[in-house]
């Protein structure tokens, strides 16, 4: 079953990140059934592997490609300003 907390936690149990998870057990007979599924979720939580992506915006490339462009073109212009061909 897929737990809220493990949705929740998702991006921070995997990729790149690391992170620490604490699970409380007890060696108490009544709390057994308790301790088990905390083991269980344990597990789970420490097999959860992600895929990270590197977040690209267009806009930048295009802003940055538009700066060396800008820059080319001031180039020449100072170089027919001072009457070199």
């Amino acid at each position: 079953r897929e737990s809220k907390f493990t949705r929740l936690l998702q991006d921070s149990l995997g990729g790149n990140s690391r992170t620490l998870m604490v699970a409380c057990a007890s060696s108490a007979d009544t709390d057994f059934e308790e301790t088990l599924n905390t083991l269980k979720y344990a597990h789970r939580a420490r097999n959860i592997k992600n895929k990270p992506v590197v977040n690209h915006d267009p806009r930048v490339a295009q802003l940055a490609a538009l700066q060396d462009e800008n820059e080319a073109l001031r180039r020449e212009l100072r170089r027919v300003a001072e009457g070199f061909p």
